[in-house]
């Protein structure tokens, strides 16, 4: 299903921490999970070379590894990488017998499904191991070619931790040494999405298409059929196909419900397996301040342009809301790759404030205002002042993202620049 092999290697960022992690006496037990095809396989076996290969998948070796005892499994396999291990939720209780009897061992339990697997984990290995989340590519990340390469942290990450000041941010993309190659990389998120296998140069762009389909394809074939048992797949394929059209846009689950012939508690309940199986993300909103009327409905975004483009057999432009969606879900896994202590929202007032993406740290918060335009103005970011008076803690800062090349200082705490600039 999918026969693209990928000549070009690409490093992740969370690379890095884990090899520093996985020393510590508190890693024998480390979990990876993240949509299918995201590179989880590969990286384990980049960082664990030395350790045995086990596919859950095969249902044959599945029943045989079942009948493995705690010892057998000690002997045979003291180090060892378990794919697809949500196929078996019971080796994870032969994990945890290992685990509690012997110090010499070091399991990498891999998962493409988020309920089946942390279901079984947080049951049976709380507090015995790490969990980390392998999300598709981030654009520093699309932009290596080697597990040597440098991961060069974004400007948003390096403002958010410290790294970097607002005030010492180019006055102009333009003016970005490495432009050039930062656009090449947006520009193939947009048109292919950030899955591992898309990304090598070498491949056709019929052949990244084709790729994609046929993920959208496996994925309501086994990752949707494992996560609810369908016995027919049409209303969540219709579902999908509304969500990739509306990607950005508020869940009115009557609406949606009525429109495509299934129930608001069916539409919420089929929402929730697209978030565990990491197609979506679903921002909550923000509700904190009970003086002022807000909106409370939660906003969906689709993880990946490129499955986006597959679901709905497009090409050409990208909409505006395609646009928000390619800059939440960009930011979404750059949090997530520096394991920022954030939450993320969305913002909307009944009287038309409107926050696209909202960011709490422990000491404020950063605001986000999208825009696909090519100039933006003072005007543009008018929903973003004000609201140190709305917010719960302070606001750091707030972002106007667009298409603009120039830096603009709009105030003290507001400040509008490239997304490509910002996010690469």
């Amino acid at each position: 299903m999918f026969p693209l092999k990928m000549n070009a290697v690409k490093n992740r960022k969370l690379k890095a921490y884990i090899e520093e992690r996985s020393k510590s006496k508190t890693a024998k037990i480390i979990v990876f999970t993240g949509a299918r095809q995201t590179g989880k396989t590969t990286l384990s076996r980049h960082l664990f070379p030395g350790f045995t290969y086990l596919s859950i998948d095969d249902p044959v070796l599945r029943s045989r590894y079942k009948q493995l005892s705690a010892t057998q499994w000690h002997a045979q396999f003291p180090k060892a990488i378990l794919d697809e291990v949500q196929k078996e939720p019971s080796l994870i209780e032969s994990v945890k017998s290992v685990y509690e009897q012997w110090a010499d061992i070091q399991y990498i339990l891999l998962g493409s499904s988020q309920f089946l697997l942390l279901e079984k984990v947080k049951e049976s290995l709380a507090g015995r191991c790490l969990i980390y989340d392998l999300l598709p590519l981030t654009i520093p990340e699309v932009r290596t070619d080697s597990w040597d390469d440098e991961i060069k942290d974004s400007p948003m990450q390096q403002i958010v931790t410290g790294n970097l000041s607002v005030s010492d941010l180019l006055p102009s993309f333009l003016l970005d040494n490495e432009m050039a190659q930062k656009k090449k990389a947006w520009e193939h998120y947009e048109q292919f999405g950030a899955y591992p296998a898309v990304a090598d140069d070498e491949l056709t762009d019929g052949e990244k298409q084709d790729w994609l389909k046929n993920y959208v394809r496996t994925y309501l074939e086994r990752d949707i059929r494992d996560l609810a048992s369908f016995r027919d797949l049409e209303p969540f394929q219709k579902l999908q196909h509304y969500f990739a059209l509306n990607t950005g846009n508020l869940i009115n689950a009557s609406a949606i419900g009525n429109q495509i012939g299934i129930t608001s508690k069916t539409v919420l309940r089929y929402i929730t397996y697209f978030e565990m199986s990491y197609q979506a993300i679903v921002l909550q909103a923000w509700s904190r301040n009970r003086n002022k009327r807000l909106v409370k409905t939660p906003k969906i975004h689709y993880l990946d342009n490129g499955v986006i483009r597959a679901v709905l057999q497009k090409q050409g432009m990208i909409t505006g809301n395609e646009f928000e969606s390619m800059i939440v879900a960009e930011m979404y896994k750059q949090l997530k790759n520096i394991q920022a202590p954030v939450n993320m929202f969305h913002l909307r007032t009944h009287d038309g404030k409107e926050v696209d993406f909202l960011v709490e740290f422990p000491n404020g918060y950063y605001a986000f205002e999208i825009k696909m335009a090519d100039k933006v103005r003072e005007h543009d970011a008018r929903h973003l002042k004000g609201l140190d008076d709305l917010l719960d803690k302070p606001l750091i800062h707030a972002f106007l993202l667009s298409n603009d090349c120039d830096t603009q200082y709009i105030d003290d705490k507001t400040t509008a620049l490239h997304v490509t600039y910002f996010l690469s």
